[in-house]
């Protein structure tokens, strides 16, 4: 009774519109990209029902293209699946929340905020439309559509058409909105690929089939074929919609190698915006499927799918309706001062000042000899061989960060700055293992470690490493308690890293799910949305934040 109650009240919103002298306005945003972009175990829902902030989605879902008999001949798809339906997210298997909702949600809340009471009904209204899959590579999701390729494994074919979808959902709503009386365009696109395409040694690896392509030629390499494909899809899409220019781009920054290159396209190309990284929001660690599995690292939980779309939303806003010329937060150069003894970085800053937070998310920390090799998300490397120990990571005013050297740079060495590491806080040797089932373990360590975990625990679930005969293992942590003084650490051993246990006396590392740094900036446009599962962490009901946390980046400086 509700959907068909919402397809009647939007219908009856259209006409009311229609009576107007200027057509109202839908503005569509078109999604390509793979598993964060398809909301791989991003579940459960938050955004189940209808927000009231008046956007769209075809009745098919916001994810239109579905393995079957139609996902190659989108042209062939029924036509009563592309009605205009409120906006929501829809689970789908293994399939829940995108970032569908935060972005266009927060997009239009930016457009339409009066005081507090905006007018949610005002045109214009945006559709949001999704022709990716999980696990695709560049030139899988391009008119090349190499999914189909016989070389591709048998396994990850599923009928290719991925691109063809998307055009095949512009001519779509060109037909719903004309029908309407509304005038129709492509606002923005929007990229989610890229972890695909990384190369287990740092570089590209263009096909499933070709030879991993090191850097840096394999970052110019994607770099030039995501140029490429905006050009191609901006074109396309502009002659089904019949609008002028071109389409910009906005995307995210990856984990992984691509997620530089993706920094470089949007140096190269001015139609290409780059948001920034995501590695602030909970990872699907914290999801949980209708099978009662939970999710991967690699993956979103579905309050960090909606939380980034409100990042994506803030961005898009402010490029395209307040022609902003954006960048995110990043380096622009590093020196040594006079003594030598520490590496200043001015950074570009959105919103300045400069924060080094460690009360958001946890101090990142790698602890050596004399120090640390890697803190608040900054290494720096030698020429001379290795890393570099750091003291300490401070301020030098609103856009400069001090990075304080153990022992001042030799004369004449050569020297680079990078940034992301996924440890916290050393949890010193494990001091005895215990197994009440199958399905529960408790790791105790040797002291009281919760002013080192606190954080860790506020935004969810974590994992612990070690070394096994000079292998890693590692297993996610869900619980944390404290029992005669000393930190017990709860977890699944179903869920051990290649099925390799922990021991005994081994020493062990709090880690986030990837690579990450304490640095931000102190943007304070307001979320609409809060946190709502309330399963993890204890941040539900708190307002997502929309600071801008630095990009991953390395070789930066490359100084003497």
């Amino acid at each position: 009774m509700r959907v068909v109650c919402a397809s009647l009240l939007s219908l009856l919103f259209f006409s009311i519109l229609a009576v107007g002298e200027e057509k109202p306005a839908l503005d569509g945003i078109w999604m390509m990209g793979q598993s964060l972009g398809d909301g791989s175990e991003s579940l459960p829902l938050v955004t189940p029902n209808d927000t009231g902030w008046g956007n769209f989605a075809f009745k098919r879902g916001v994810r239109t293209w579905l393995p079957g008999p139609d996902a190659a001949r989108p042209e062939q798809r029924p036509a009563d699946q592309f009605a205009l339906v409120p906006l929501r997210a829809e689970a789908n298997g293994g399939l829940g929340e995108t970032v569908a909702n935060g972005l266009a949600d927060h997009l239009k809340s930016a457009l339409v905020a009066k005081g507090n009471t905006p007018d949610k009904s005002t045109s214009p209204h945006f559709l949001v439309a999704f022709a990716g899959q999980g696990g695709r590579q560049i030139q899988e999701l391009s008119p090349a559509d190499l999914s189909i390729d016989p070389r591709t494994p048998e396994s990850r074919r599923h009928g290719g058409g991925y691109y063809r979808t998307s055009l095949d959902d512009a001519r779509r709503a060109v037909e719903q909105v004309a029908a309407r009386g509304m005038s129709f365009r492509i606002a923005a696109l929007y990229w989610m690929q890229g972890e695909g395409n990384g190369g287990p040694t740092g570089g590209i690896v263009p096909t499933r089939w070709d030879a991993e392509i090191p850097r840096p030629a394999g970052l110019e390499w994607y770099r030039d074929q995501l140029i490429a494909y905006r050009e191609q899809w901006s074109t396309d899409l502009a002659a089904i919609t019949g609008q002028q220019g071109e389409i910009p781009m906005f995307t995210y920054q990856t984990l992984g190698p691509a997620g530089e290159a993706q920094l470089m396209a949007a140096d190269a190309d001015p139609q290409i915006h780059l948001v920034g990284p995501h590695y602030a929001v909970p990872s699907a660690l914290n999801s949980r499927k209708r099978d009662g599995r939970v999710g991967d690292a690699i993956h979103l939980s579905a309050d960090g799918e909606r939380w980034w779309g409100e990042q994506v939303g803030k961005v898009m806003h402010r490029v395209l309706h307040l022609d902003e010329d954006w960048e995110p937060l990043r380096p622009r150069r590093a020196i040594l001062d006079e003594k030598r003894e520490s590496v200043l970085i001015d950074f570009l800053v959105p919103r300045p000042p400069l924060v080094i937070d460690t009360t958001f998310l946890p101090r990142q920390e790698l602890a050596v000899q004399d120090g640390f090799s890697s803190l608040a998300g900054f290494q720096v490397r030698s020429s001379a061989g290795g890393t570099l120990a750091l003291t300490a990571i401070s301020l030098d005013g609103p856009d400069r960060v001090r990075i304080r050297l153990a022992k001042p740079m030799p004369a004449g060495e050569s020297w680079t700055v990078s940034y992301g590491h996924p440890a916290t806080s050393a949890l010193g040797k494990i001091a005895a293992l215990r197994s009440s089932s199958e399905t529960e373990g408790e790791i105790l360590l040797t002291d009281d470690y919760s002013n080192e975990l606190r954080v860790l625990v506020n935004e969810g679930a974590f994992f612990v490493t070690g070394l096994s005969a000079g292998k890693p293992v590692r297993v996610p942590i869900r619980k944390v308690a404290l029992e005669d003084g000393v930190s017990a650490l709860r977890y699944d051993p179903r869920e051990w890293r290649d099925g390799t246990p922990f021991e005994t006396g081994m020493a062990i590392t709090a880690q986030r799910s990837s690579s990450y740094g304490n640095l931000r900036d102190s943007d304070a446009e307001p979320a609409i949305f809060s946190f709502a599962d309330e399963a993890y962490g204890i941040r539900a009901g708190q307002p997502y934040p929309l600071w801008n946390w630095c990009v991953l980046f390395s070789g930066f400086g490359a100084g003497e």
